[in-house]
């Protein structure tokens, strides 16, 4: 059975409730300023790719944020549904940064990310089928076997279907997560991302999956590119989102929730304004 690393106690002893609310995706350009004047935010996500080199600035900082801060980790290259073998080098420097920084729990995609030496540097899409489920569930065991923990994988927004397709992609991952026991990072605006390209609707497919595995929430802005929408990270949450995220909320409102912000970066104080409003959709539902 693979642990719920959310309820365990770090050396830090950070509390369960503290990483079960709104907290902010860690940005370099922002490090700075949360260092300076230590923001009044719950937790912090670390894009783990960004900080897997040896010595020097970048691994002094993220210790430095770790040492008032709650982390957890977020990875865009273990490549879960590749068909290569997977990067042991890769899941060999996550797992030491992971021992360094002891974040509550790492993430990734439900995707591949790379084929042979060509490494695309964008989550793409797989067929919903029985056998993509028995590969992509098999190299999942192995990586929380590797990183010695439990997973998140996250729903990835799209942009084609395959037609070969058995399943739909709420079929798809509730499969999976039977049969890795790992848990769901629910990225809302991938789903209304992939819902409005596919012109499927966004609450029938959040109420088929099983939410009980969700740990956590993303939540991000997209672009409206005209014929579809692009899943940018580069606005604010828009409003369809904020709703998709109360009808969530009101079925797991204890969940940890993230704002997310690649693109485009605003001043720190947009951030927390995005997460002040998550966490009091959160508060009016619990009360």
């Amino acid at each position: 059975m693979i642990r719920n690393l959310s309820e365990e106690v770090h050396s830090q002893e950070w509390t369960h409730s503290s990483i079960n609310s709104a907290g902010i995706g860690l940005r370099t350009a922002h490090i700075d300023e949360i260092l300076s004047h230590q923001p009044d935010v719950p937790w912090f996500e670390v894009l783990a790719d960004n900080h897997t080199a040896a010595g020097g600035l970048i691994p002094a900082q993220l210790a430095a944020v770790r040492e008032s801060y709650p982390l957890t980790f977020h990875c865009v290259g273990m490549s879960l549904a590749g068909t290569d073998p997977l990067d042991m080098n890769y899941l060999n420097t996550l797992k030491k940064l992971a021992s360094d920084i002891e974040p509550a729990w790492i993430s990734d995609h439900i995707c591949f990310t790379r084929f042979g030496q060509h490494h695309s540097h964008d989550l793409l899409p797989i067929p919903y089928t029985l056998e993509t489920l028995k590969h992509v569930s098999e190299r999942i065991l192995q990586v929380q076997d590797i990183l010695g923990q439990g997973i998140l994988v996250e729903n990835v927004s799209s942009y084609i279907e395959f037609e070969q397709s058995d399943l739909s992609e709420a079929q798809f991952i509730t499969e999976l997560l039977k049969e890795t026991d790992c848990r769901l990072l629910l990225d809302i605006n991938n789903v209304y991302v992939s819902a409005q390209n596919h012109h499927f609707d966004a609450i029938d497919y959040l109420d088929a999956l099983p939410l009980e595995f969700v740990q956590e929430i993303h939540l991000a802005g997209y672009d409206d590119q005209g014929d579809y929408l692009l899943d940018a990270h580069n606005n604010k949450v828009s409003e369809p989102v904020w709703s998709l995220y109360k009808h969530v909320i009101t079925k797991i409102p204890n969940i940890a929730t993230l704002i997310e912000w690649d693109n485009d970066l605003p001043e720190f104080t947009v951030l927390l304004r995005e997460a002040e409003k998550a966490s009091e959709i959160q508060q009016r539902v619990m009360e």
